[in-house]
């Protein structure tokens, strides 16, 4: 190991020789947490799950060695029964010829190794760039609707029956519009506050008022709807892309979840093609994704309606972007913009029928007659 890094820094000296990995030329820590890395940018960002990388407990590095790059994470406390599982899962995916990167198995075929209570799982680099979903041609969006729907498919038949009723919590708009009534009470609002405070006043102040226009378009507790195991986390910043646009690699596996499949396909296309402004989310490239999907995984109009009425509930729902946008606390900032759940809540009923668009009698055998081709 290189001597000019601190113990704390590294791993183990006699770790690699688990993989027989002897003399890497160099082992540097890897990740957001060390070294400002935007897995959204550059071309050698890896990933093998950032989401599930660096970070409390878990440290990464990138280890170079004369047969090629690896990436290396440690787990702090391993949930071994959970990591076996995921492990399984990838390495089975991979096998069926899809862009997901297995574990490396050690000496003795087991990919997760222990050493000094903590664990440790080694990954080959991957290269390739980031893209972001409104980069991609209507072609492409429909490749990595696709490319879902299979993935979709193989978990299905690769992984255990999901029990099919699932009790989804609904969020309530009464306890979403209290909380941002108790939000407002930080804000200055006697024009003594900053022109941030002002606006931090008026995107409070206009959630609270669709939470009460919309508080009786609340979804179902349960719908009949087609489960099974997910990614979980299905978006730009997880997948890498090669030199001629195709997907190399789907990474983040470290969210792998279960539940419906409609909402994984209407959160992806949701945080894929998402603007960042008023103009809320590109519909003709959501329907060359789900159209993609459909073609691998069919699932139905209903469950996809169903699906989008939630996903722009929980959204509404949902206070902690506004926490963190507006008042500096911590937060999922990356579940949506403001701007996206006005924009939304003003064109559900539009975005019902796009989002069905492809499963819709004047589409379904048609390809090329979508409005997301014109």
């Amino acid at each position: 190991m290189p001597t000019s890094q601190s113990a704390d820094t590294e791993p183990p000296r006699r770790l690699l020789r688990r993989w027989e990995i002897d003399a890497p030329g160099s082992t540097s820590p890897h990740g957001s947490a060390h070294n400002g890395t935007n897995p959204h940018n550059g071309a050698e960002a890896h990933g093998a799950g950032l989401t599930d990388g660096a970070g409390p407990g878990r440290r990464c590095w990138r280890v170079d060695t004369p047969d090629g790059a690896f990436f290396l994470k440690e787990y702090a406390e391993p949930d071994r029964r959970r990591l076996r599982f995921r492990h399984s899962v990838t390495a089975a995916l991979d096998e069926e010829g899809l862009p997901v990167l297995a574990p490396m198995p050690a000496r003795g075929g087991r990919t997760l190794v222990t050493a000094a209570g903590r664990g440790y799982v080694l990954h080959p680099w991957v290269g390739g760039r980031g893209r972001g979903g409104l980069e991609l041609t209507f072609g492409q969006c429909e490749a990595l609707g696709e490319l879902l729907g299979r993935l979709h498919a193989a978990l299905d038949r690769l992984t255990p029956p999901v029990q099919q009723s699932l009790l989804i919590p609904t969020p309530r708009a009464a306890d979403a519009a209290a909380a941002v009534e108790e939000m407002l009470r930080d804000v200055p609002d006697d024009g003594d506050g900053t022109d941030f405070d002002a606006l931090t006043g008026r995107r409070l102040r206009e959630r609270r008022g669709l939470l009460a226009e919309f508080a009786d378009h609340q979804p179902p507790e349960i719908e009949v709807t087609t489960v099974g195991h997910l990614h979980g986390s299905f978006h730009a910043g997880h997948l890498r892309y090669g030199g001629s646009g195709n997907v190399t690699a789907v990474l983040g596996w470290g969210s792998l979840t279960t539940g419906p499949v409609a909402g994984e396909v209407v959160r992806a296309a949701a945080r894929l093609f998402a603007c960042d402004d008023e103009r809320g989310l590109d519909l003709d490239r959501v329907q060359a994704f789900v159209r993609g999907h459909r073609s691998a995984f069919p699932l139905d109009a209903g469950q996809i309606q169903s699906a989008v009425h939630r996903e722009w509930w929980e959204r509404l729902c949902d206070v902690a972007p506004l926490r963190h946008r507006y008042l500096g606390e911590d937060g999922a900032a990356g579940r949506g913009s403001a701007a996206l759940v006005s924009w939304w809540s003003a064109q559900l009923d539009r975005t019902l029928d796009a989002f069905a668009a492809p499963y819709t009698a004047v589409y379904a055998d048609a390809p090329g007659d979508s409005p997301a081709f014109g």
